[in-house]
């Protein structure tokens, strides 16, 4: 029998990657050993955004896209709505959870995915251009391997893309010229250096991971110039679907995403910080997936486990391989019919509260 080229390279592929897990095994279960509670700060009893005292259980889930050790929990403010991550993860624990998602053994897998996402990155650029034909430089807040700079520039093709993040895929985006320059580091910390630099900041899905948006509202206003524009996309926590799909809803991404605020708070704490809110997007920026997510994570979370380091079990066998190929092959069905469904819900997502993010355009306003 005849092996494809394709098939070879799918094989040798697996085979590194299983070497590179069983390398990374002992690491992971000596950090294990002692627990997960030392991967979360202590629990708070007010919400970060309003301060309130008020608040109630939203959501309790564990991490099913890598199947990572650990339970999180997500408060919501009874009186302004804001979501976030309570007990949040500390330092040590933002990196076991982050480690081998984006990059490691993640890379590859996401890699591929956001590089083949250039008509959306289009459209999120296309959102300034009524408000600047013309940006002289942008800085795009959080750009992973750059990919919305290397598409963005077909847009302003006169335009300076640099980009920040803090893994080293900024540092890759910047050796392949898909950002002029790459900033690697926290953005507030950076700020200082950057202050007054940029005509354009852009932040796509970027202010959920952060343990403090405010502080990374407060360094965008430093960066841009006076009349520049923050353009802003997040996870909508009011979106109908995050209720009907509970734990199930890809936004809610535990545990790598710590605060989700609804649109009115986003607004009021870009007005208090100096910014003229230009528009305000739900179906521009809507990703027509949850049904399909909601389904593939449903079954990713029966099926036998796939090999990965944080693990405690033996290494699946044939038998656990071949039960985990046949179950999400008789799944096919249901995922291709989700699919549809999502396709033929989106046009109308906006308007009946299923849109799952929506996107801000703001101006610094020139100090009085």
């Amino acid at each position: 029998m005849t092996t494809t080229p394709e098939a070879a390279a799918s094989r040798t592929g697996a085979a590194a990657r299983s070497r590179r897990v069983a390398e990374l095994r002992p690491g992971y279960q000596a950090e294990l050993a002692g627990g997960t509670d030392r991967f979360f700060a202590p629990r708070r009893t007010d919400c970060p955004w309003c301060g309130s005292t008020r608040l109630r259980v939203r959501l309790r889930t564990t991490d099913l896209l890598q199947h990572k050790p650990g339970r999180f929990v997500l408060d919501e403010c009874a009186d302004c709505g804001h979501v976030f991550q309570n007990p949040q993860l500390n330092g040590t624990g933002l990196e076991f959870y982050y480690r081998d998602f984006y990059d490691g053994l993640g890379e590859q897998r996401l890699g591929g995915t956001f590089g083949t996402r250039t008509g959306v990155y289009r459209n999120r650029a296309r959102s300034v251009l009524p408000f600047s034909g013309a940006p002289g430089s942008w800085l795009d807040v959080g750009t992973g391997h750059g990919h919305f700079c290397e598409t963005a520039r077909e847009v302003f093709p006169d335009t300076t893309f640099d980009g920040l993040d803090l893994s080293e895929g900024v540092d890759l985006a910047e050796r392949h010229g898909r950002v002029t320059r790459g900033f690697r580091g926290p953005f507030p910390e950076l700020a200082p250096q950057l202050a007054g630099r940029y005509d354009v900041v852009s932040m796509f899905h970027y202010l959920e991971h952060s343990t403090d948006p405010r502080r990374e509202l407060v360094a965008a206003g430093e960066v841009l110039r006076p009349g520049g524009l923050l353009l802003i996309e997040v996870p909508d926590p009011e979106c109908r679907y995050a209720r009907l799909l509970g734990r199930w809803w890809l936004p809610w991404l535990q545990p790598q995403h710590l605060n989700l605020a609804p649109v009115a708070n986003l607004r009021r704490r870009l007005a208090d910080l100096g910014f003229t809110v230009l528009l305000e997007q739900h179906a521009e920026p809507h990703d027509p997936v949850d049904l399909l997510a909601a389904c593939w994570l449903l079954l990713d979370a029966v099926a036998p486990r796939e090999d990965a380091p944080w693990l405690a079990t033996r290494p699946p066998g044939r038998l656990r391989r071949a039960l985990r190929t046949t179950l999400l092959v008789a799944a096919a069905p249901l995922l291709l019919l989700s699919a549809l469904a999502d396709r033929l819900l989106a046009p109308f997502a906006a308007r009946t509260g299923l849109g799952n993010a929506y996107r801000l355009l703001a101006r610094r306003d020139s100090p009085s």
